[in-house]
């Protein structure tokens, strides 16, 4: 039997390293920014249902969609979020589910999933690792590492749920205060409890 290990954390929390660490241990890791961005691709009818929802206009030059385009929309109003998850959100637990089959039998496999906890699917896991980092250590990361504004920076985190409802969620936590080696030491004493799992 698989080890089912749900992965989440805020933006700029530190989860893409810890996801790349567990998958250089060992992990089946499922992306699923990865299986966003393929539930998406032209021709699927995620893609057919998003342009009936938000119009054309949501479709770049080259057919595809136009994620920043759709990311002013959807950031911008909950309601429009909501209609979008409502369409992406299936899709991708298929495909994670399919994924999930595929993987052997004795795997551990991480469902790296920026929205574990709001999709609800934290429930379906034997134990969630959360990736926390203070909002304020969170904005700093955006600014320096990706070149957002402060504000842009805050609007994102607002977008998502709260540090409480995450950690509230968590088996584990995973704190990431220190430097990059700090965490990886982390990652890997969490790793060998999973292998003892």
């Amino acid at each position: 039997m698989s080890l089912n290990v749900g992965l989440t954390g805020g933006i700029a929390s530190g989860k893409s390293t810890v996801s790349r660490r567990l998958r250089e241990l060992g992990a089946v890791v499922i992306d699923y920014d990865q299986l966003a961005r393929d539930v998406v691709e032209p021709g699927t009818p995620a893609l057919a249902a998003i342009v009936e929802r938000f119009g054309p206009t949501v479709i770049d030059d080259a057919g595809r969609l136009d994620r920043p385009g759709l990311g002013a929309i959807v950031f911008a109003d909950p309601a429009a979020l909501k209609d979008l998850e409502a369409i992406t959100h299936p899709a991708i637990r298929r495909r994670a589910a399919e994924l999930q089959a595929e993987a052997p039998g004795e795997a551990i496999v991480v469902h790296d999933n920026p929205l574990l906890v709001e999709m609800g699917a934290h429930t379906a896991c034997d134990v969630v690792l959360v990736v926390d980092a203070p909002e304020e250590l969170q904005i700093e990361r955006m600014v320096r590492d990706r070149g957002m504004s402060e504000q842009d920076a805050a609007a994102r985190i607002a977008a998502q749920t709260t540090r409480e409802t995450r950690r509230a969620a968590a088996d584990v936590v995973i704190e990431n205060t220190g430097t990059v080696d700090e965490l990886i030491a982390r990652v890997d004493e969490v790793w060998q409890d999973l292998a003892r799992r």
